[in-house]
């Protein structure tokens, strides 16, 4: 019966994390290599157990290029490449729409001095069946 209640009770340790305290030297390395881009916050979170909230307020402490209630858009070079390509596609089709603009003002015109040289409404007259 004894040795029932001894398997019974399980025995638990409880970890305790110990606390740490990083040097600024240190804080200000791992804040240098998130803004250059060679590490991210979540890798560093991970590696050295920081949590994120930890991380930011390094951040918002030892770089001047970021302070709290700043907004920081971060693209990859591919994205960057990728926006370039989008604005020359948009450029050339504004060209083309603008070149077709022209072809259709000029028909119009056209159309109008036709109309007045055979004085008959053209516009009017044109029906196009199915």
């Amino acid at each position: 019966m004894a040795d029932l209640k001894l398997n019974s009770k399980k025995i638990t340790k409880l970890k305790i994390r110990q606390y740490r305290v990083f040097s600024e030297e240190f804080k200000r390395e791992k804040v240098a290599q998130i803004t250059s881009g060679q590490t991210s916050i979540l890798a560093v979170s991970k590696l050295w157990q920081v949590s994120k909230e930890s991380i930011y307020n390094w951040i918002y402490k030892y770089s001047p290029d970021h302070k709290r209630g700043t907004t920081m858009v971060v693209q990859k070079d591919s994205e960057a490449s990728k926006n370039i390509e989008l604005q020359k596609k948009v450029a050339e089709l504004e060209r083309i729409l603008g070149q077709k603009q022209m072809v259709i003002d000029f028909q119009d015109k056209l159309i109008e001095i036709a109309s007045k040289e055979l004085d008959i409404d053209l516009k009017k007259s044109f029906n196009p069946g199915p």
